[in-house]
């Protein structure tokens, strides 16, 4: 579809029905407003005409329900996808560049007759676009480039994965215009984790990216290859609650080692049985050389092990509990894995910085003010970012409230769960 009918189409409400899969709202009017922004911002920054041929995508942020820090390990995690998302307008275009501008940002040039992972783009969006285009193309699938406007509000560095849903976003983006849509979106979250592995240069799991490509609530299972994912059908609001991030307010910057430091204790402690990851041994086999273990790759290791498998473990009870409408023990099940991540995992408090431990304190003020309802845990990759906090539904306005009083405003934000991953949007004509 041209720009000009695309416009057209989204004025006269005929995406409100993509709209309201993707937002779960009733009025369509401040989404439908949000895309024809980001056209006309598309038009302005790329001198595009009214017969420019372009199309509309979305890529949800993230939220880990269950499982800290299993997925790499192989084991099983509880995700879901939530109403805060990456969209953009984007046109192909068959000069072997993309150019890509994000609102607020630098914009990003790649030249694609060079898919060779390049020094000089470590840490930047531009490794991703360039990682993610040599991946399409070892599959078969030659991207030949494209244009993109992109806009977010998926809050920066809120633990909603705003990385992983910019690669999903990519990577549904070179689906539509080079594969004719046929990337699942398994196969998109792997082209993602691999271009932000091996171009980007950051040591990450699958699980941001599984679970924004998917979309809503998904058990995936990680032993294989391919991993294994079961969608489950949950209605948090229908039981009562509601679903809190809160930004701590600590600095993310310098904390690379401290996140690659848990991988790699772990798959240390899988090395002394000549395994790769921890999935490939049993809970008893780790037991039964504990002293051993403690003596060889230290005592933080072992703990971080140890919370491997109960979390692992407790991953399928959160599972089975959400299956049989047993919130009460989902719960139970959420506070025992926030206690594993700060006992065990210790991935609440960056220990050499005493003075800093933002996380912690938010973690303990979030206790406070709920006083034995809900639940709350770090979340995602701990140290800094966010944590997360399940609230009674008609708790959840005054929790905000108290939470933004003692921290700042706009720390507490209230999110609902998406149940689309990456998506091309489609019109009611199309």
């Amino acid at each position: 579809m041209n720009l000009h009918d695309t416009t057209e189409a989204l004025k006269q409400g005929r995406f409100d029905s993509t709209l309201r899969s993707l937002y779960a709202c009733e009025d369509c009017s401040a989404f439908r407003t949000r895309f024809l922004n980001a056209v006309r911002a598309f038009q302005e920054e790329f001198k595009a005409d009214d017969s420019t041929e372009i199309a509309l995508f979305s890529a949800p942020g993230r939220t880990e329900l269950g499982g800290n820090h299993t997925d790499h390990q192989g084991g099983h995690v509880l995700a879901a996808s939530v109403n805060a998302d990456i969209i953009a307008v984007a046109a192909k275009r068959d000069t072997h560049e993309i150019n890509l501008k994000s609102e607020g940002m630098k914009p990003d040039s790649v030249d694609l007759s060079n898919l060779q992972p390049h020094q000089e783009e470590l840490n930047t969006s531009a490794a991703l676009l360039r990682g993610i285009a040599a991946k399409f193309t070892e599959l078969g699938y030659p991207v030949t480039g494209f244009d993109a406007y992109t806009t977010s509000d998926i809050l920066k560095g809120s633990g909603l994965s705003s990385s992983a849903a910019f690669e999903v976003l990519i990577g549904t983006i070179c689906s539509a215009f080079f594969a004719e849509g046929n990337v699942d979106s398994v196969q998109t979250a792997q082209i993602g984790q691999y271009a932000e592995n091996e171009y980007f240069g950051k040591p990450c799991g699958l699980m941001d990216q599984m679970a924004s490509a998917v979309g809503g609530v998904t058990a995936i299972n990680f032993r294989s290859e391919n991993p294994e994912i079961t969608k489950i059908n949950f209605d948090l609001q229908k039981a009562g609650y509601v679903l809190c991030i809160i930004d701590v307010g600590a600095d993310h910057a310098d904390l690379t080692p401290a996140y690659a430091a848990i991988p790699t204790e772990m798959k240390n402690i899988a090395k002394m049985f000549s395994k790769e990851k921890l999935s490939e041994i049993t809970k008893e086999e780790f037991m039964s050389h504990f002293a051993g273990l403690r003596r060889t790759c230290g005592d933080r290791a072992v703990l971080r092990a140890l919370h491997y498998f109960n979390d692992d473990a407790r991953v399928l009870r959160q599972v089975q509990a959400l299956q049989n409408d047993d919130f009460a023990g989902y719960l139970k099940e959420v506070r025992a894995s926030g206690l594993s991540s700060f006992q065990y995992l210790q991935n609440v408090s960056v220990y050499d910085k005493p003075e800093k431990q933002e996380a912690a304190v938010v973690i303990a003020l979030c206790e406070e003010i709920l006083n034995g309802r809900g639940a709350v845990r770090i979340h995602g990759g701990g140290f800094a970012g966010t944590v997360q906090a399940y609230v009674p539904l008609e708790f959840a306005e005054e929790f905000k409230m108290q939470i933004n009083s003692f921290l700042g405003a706009e720390r507490c934000h209230i999110f609902r769960i998406r149940n689309t991953g990456g998506k091309k949007l489609t019109s009611e004509q199309e």
